[in-house]
């Protein structure tokens, strides 16, 4: 039996990823790339950023190999920032895995590959124990940075 929360999650991170590329969809990958004055981050690196946070809190804590590179976790994990700009190649790569790892995670999950989780304390002080902890708090990430793109689109 389905675990309708979990369908419910995976709703919520399609629609949010979907929500954000057309917010975005405007801008030319000069805008995408432009760090704003008094802002460590664009646009490119946010999306990508997310990307890699959702597959190191379902994947890399559960044990199993993630769908990304180790280089692209060491550009956009936490605590990183804009270090130049994405080519147009770039970052229709990021966009294409921006919108498929979705899909991938909730067929892994379906398939029942996340069986181990390591604990982790987020920055929050919320203590991740599981997949669809992990799944929860990755869409209040996603949240968060929904918020950014909507004040850096300003800023452009």
């Amino acid at each position: 039996m389905k675990n309708l929360n979990m369908t419910h999650q995976f709703d919520i991170l399609k629609k949010t990823r979907s929500a954000i590329l057309r917010i975005i969809d405007p801008f030319t990958l000069e805008q995408i790339n432009k760090v704003p004055s008094g802002h460590k981050n664009n646009i490119a690196w946010n999306i990508a950023h997310l990307m890699v946070t959702q597959q190191l809190l379902c994947y890399k804590n559960s044990g199993l190999p993630m769908y990304i590179s180790d280089e692209i976790v060491e550009k956009f994990k936490k605590g990183t920032k804009t270090e130049g700009d994405l080519s147009k190649e770039e970052f229709e790569e990021v966009k294409r895995l921006f919108l498929e790892l979705p899909e991938k995670l909730e067929a892994d999950y379906n398939n029942g590959i996340f069986k181990n989780y390591n604990a982790y304390t987020t920055s929050l002080n919320v203590t991740l124990s599981n997949i669809e902890t992990a799944l929860a708090f990755s869409n209040f990430h996603e949240g968060i940075h929904l918020g950014v793109l909507f004040g850096l689109k300003k800023l452009i």
